[in-house]
């Protein structure tokens, strides 16, 4: 029997923006051959909701699979999954806890509108670290985006985690960031090195308003590019908190990515803090539902 399979742009700041995501939302009984499948098909990173582990008190265990393997987490099919969840009348409630690969992801609704409900989901504390064998990391850095040395902004390339470990690398305008070109063949292999599952270049568009500009050239996904990637977004966030580019507070951090793919994605951000200390960061964004087809 075929997977009933639901197509959702997450993220998504235009009509034809956000970043698709195939979603099985009764994925009981599917093999890991089946969902990798699914991904492969649709060519993007897919989620599948399934009945908690026993005694794990979640609503909901979620997976996710790119074209080549499993991911641990996955912040746009997350949020997608429960927007479309709850589109069909299928949560329990508005705050809930989803179990992950990655653990314990907690999740709240909003506000619903006739686009639909407001999903917010949990990003535990980043973690951001200095790259290994920092000046050659660089340096190979500044190679495979095809970028000069004063290409790149103050702050300095450091690996950054809430889920899974980006690296962060500072550019100095919005231009270098849209113009980048990579040599994806040296792509899995410096990532490897350097610890990391994906580049993710950014620029400062309005620092007072906390706009910011990316891409996610991911490790090995299976595609060269991410059109919106809430995990990194989270991780940006924590960098530029490390930098002293930002301030601890609940303003929204607003991460623009996909421009250069035609998919125009926003992507906020919101510290969760005790005292005044982050202890985790929030993650939102639109959704659009845009078709529903077997697979």
């Amino acid at each position: 029997m075929r997977p009933d399979v639901r197509l959702v742009s997450v993220f998504a700041a235009g009509p034809h923006g956000g970043n698709p995501a195939p979603i099985v939302v009764d994925a009981a009984g599917m093999s890991d051959a089946d969902m990798q499948q699914v991904a492969r098909s649709f060519g993007h990173e897919s989620g599948f909701v399934l009945p908690p582990p026993p005694g794990s008190d979640c609503d909901f265990a979620f997976r996710f699979w790119v074209p080549n393997h499993e991911m641990s987490m996955c912040g746009h099919a997350t949020v997608g999954a429960l927007w479309l969840l709850d589109r069909l009348g299928k949560l329990p409630g508005d705050d809930l806890t989803i179990w992950t690969k990655s653990g314990r992801v907690d999740a709240r609704i909003g506000k619903r509108t006739e686009h639909g409900a407001a999903v917010e989901i949990s990003q535990p504390a980043g973690t951001v670290e200095a790259l290994p064998d920092a000046d050659r990391s660089r340096a190979d850095i500044i190679e495979i985006l095809g970028i000069r040395a004063d290409d790149l902004a103050s702050p300095p390339i450091q690996n950054a985690s809430t889920s899974r470990v980006k690296t962060l690398v500072p550019l100095n305008s919005v231009a270098v960031l849209d113009g980048l070109s990579p040599d994806f063949t040296g792509m899995e292999e410096l990532c490897g090195r350097i610890g990391s599952t994906g580049l993710y270049p950014y620029a400062l568009f309005d620092r007072d308003a906390q706009i910011v500009d990316a891409r996610q050239f991911p490790r090995s996904s299976g595609y060269p590019e991410d059109a919106a990637t809430g995990i990194a977004a989270s991780a940006l966030a924590f960098g530029l908190l490390s930098s002293e580019t930002i301030e601890a507070s609940d303003r929204p951090i607003v991460v623009r990515q996909g421009r250069a793919m035609q998919r125009p994605s926003e992507i906020l951000v919101r510290f969760r803090l005790d005292d005044g200390h982050p202890t985790g960061c929030w993650l939102g964004g639109a959704v659009r539902l845009e078709e529903h087809e077997s697979a």
